[in-house]
């Protein structure tokens, strides 16, 4: 059954004349997108161009601009008559993207245990103090925010251009799968005792081991996904 579409404005930041227009609408476009938590919700998001322009306080000509690439690169789709909707994946498109995912974090995770500092390496562990010794699901939205804080600093951990590059796109829909799918049954307890244990094999310096720990962590989402995630189909 096809959802309702919805327009929603996006919560954007007005950018800076000094900077490319285009440039600079197609970077807070894309962040917002990242920020709207498009499967937390029944309905697409359906873009009001006129009301963007005026958020971001540029003409329309940027912002149809940007929105031509954000469209090339899979995140937009327009509908004649209808308008421009953010992209919401099938199950099995998000599925095989978070298998990727897993094999890239997993990587990264391995680059990260040789290559991050113990100072950076404790940062990840202080995502979770509040947590310690507590439901997490008691506080699920600071869980969350936590939970996509901690994938986003593992990966810039590694020191890889090419990981950041390759998982960039990827992970706007995994951020979002993460969001929607945190608060279902035990997931949040399991995820934290999963980060503390990828967190521990980091500070044992032992890369085999962080390596399989994300990559384990990442394909259990996939699986969740698969099984219960009927919102996606």
């Amino acid at each position: 059954m096809a959802v309702q579409s919805n327009r929603s404005e996006l919560a954007v930041v007005r950018i800076d004349p000094g900077v490319s227009f285009r440039t600079q609408a197609y970077a807070a476009l894309k962040a917002a997108i990242a920020d709207a938590d498009i499967y937390s919700r029944p309905d697409e998001i359906r873009l009001d161009e006129r009301a963007l322009c005026h958020q971001l306080g540029v003409s329309r000509t940027p912002v149809r601009e940007a929105m031509t690439l954000l469209e090339q690169e899979g995140f937009l789709r327009t509908e004649p008559r209808r308008g421009i909707f953010i992209v919401r994946k099938k199950k099995r498109q998000i599925v095989e993207m978070i298998q990727v995912w897993a094999a890239l974090e997993g990587m990264a995770a391995r680059l990260a245990a040789a290559r991050a500092s113990a100072t950076e390496i404790g940062e990840l562990r202080h995502l979770f103090d509040q947590f310690i010794g507590d439901n997490p699901h008691d506080r699920i939205d600071e869980y969350s925010d936590a939970n996509i804080a901690f994938h986003q600093a593992l990966i810039r951990l590694a020191g890889s251009p090419l990981i950041a590059q390759l998982t960039a796109n990827l992970f706007l829909h995994v951020r979002a799968v993460r969001k929607a799918t945190i608060a279902h049954g035990d997931r949040a307890e399991r995820s934290l005792a999963d980060h503390l244990a990828i967190i521990e094999a980091l500070e044992r310096r032992d890369a085999a081991a962080a390596e399989q720990l994300s990559r384990d962590h990442a394909l259990g989402l996939a699986a969740h996904v698969e099984q219960f995630c009927n919102f996606l189909d």
